[in-house]
């Protein structure tokens, strides 16, 4: 083993990407498929294994194949960085497929290895011992996340043309930034999405739920008002329609952003803004609205005062 600087089990404390419009060119980045699931730190402590999110909130009870997968890696102490998603038959990761069977830990970093810290190591490196880490054949339900060294711009194209959600690019050198979003990791997405807050809903015209207003909390702390969504949601509808006839308030919960007249509108049924979802769509209009949306799943692992409109990054090179 080299000389690297020992310590004990870090926390979880997640590098998060930008969102940029493009992906960056160059061999000095290497890029990865973007999955559509849970961020997701797999803390291993002798034995002792804990699934976190990026908030630090314990997801080891609800996901007992990975914990069991961890404990066959051979390591004594370790921290893995990855996603956890479900895989559909055609092999696109969906929220929607995340209460099935089909759950995969897809493994993208190595932070820590038996009392070795390599957070400051290059990423390629710290790839590389997550692969020998891993094996030829890894435990299920983890897989490697394999990358492409160059051309980012014909990458993110093939992945759209695969209709994947996009790709996260990251600097080949750089080290692993704790609980920072900066611009060694950047995210493109082939279609815009992100999360929402709920905070109303309307009937259909032939009974059930018809649409979810959404929003996203502004600097000042209030729920701005992004739009409704009506499709997508078809499978949990009855289950989300007598949740939110639970939460049901006399007010809006949006503090700007409504168009004129909404907060009287007769159909819609104000709730308390505790709900996340995600939601896919096209554009942000001019109003800052989202245009033709469409529901992905629900989003257990959000706070809603978390949630706010995602922006793209200009990088300065």
């Amino acid at each position: 083993m080299s000389a690297r600087k020992r310590s004990p089990l870090p926390i979880y404390a997640p590098q998060l990407a930008l969102l940029v419009d493009d992906a960056p060119a160059g061999d000095d980045w290497l890029h990865e498929l973007k999955f559509d699931g849970y961020r997701i730190g797999v803390r291993i402590d002798h034995g002792e294994v804990t699934l976190l999110s990026r908030r630090a909130k314990d997801w080891t009870a609800e996901f007992k194949t990975v914990v069991a997968g961890a404990r066959k890696l051979g390591v004594k102490t370790a921290l893995l960085d990855g996603e956890l998603a479900g895989v559909l038959p055609d092999g696109r990761t969906s929220l929607h497929a995340m209460g099935g069977n089909n759950l995969v830990y897809f493994a993208f970093d190595l932070l820590h290895v038996d009392g070795e810290d390599l957070f400051d190591l290059p990423l390629e490196q710290r790839k590389l011992r997550l692969a020998a880490l891993l094996g030829d054949a890894p435990p299920a339900p983890f897989r490697y996340v394999e990358h492409h060294v160059g051309d980012g711009v014909r990458f993110f194209k093939e992945a759209c043309a695969m209709r994947l959600e996009g790709i996260v690019s990251k600097a080949r050198a750089a080290p692993y930034k704790a609980g920072a979003r900066n611009a060694t990791w950047r995210k493109v997405k082939c279609v815009l999405r992100q999360e929402f807050v709920i905070g109303g809903y309307e009937h259909s015209v032939v009974g059930g739920l018809g649409s979810l207003w959404l929003g996203t909390y502004d600097d000042a702390g209030r729920l701005e008002f992004a739009g409704k969504v009506g499709t997508g949601f078809q499978k949990e509808a009855p289950a989300l329609m007598k949740k939110l006839a639970g939460m049901e308030r006399k007010t809006t919960p949006f503090g700007v952003g409504m168009p004129a007249g909404a907060a009287k509108q007769r159909d819609a049924r104000w709730v308390e803004p505790t709900l996340v979802c995600e939601v896919a769509f096209m554009e942000w209009t001019g109003l800052g609205h989202i245009r033709h949306p469409s529901f992905q799943g629900m989003r257990a692992d959000k706070k809603p005062r978390d949630v706010k409109r995602e922006v793209s990054f200009e990088p300065s090179e």
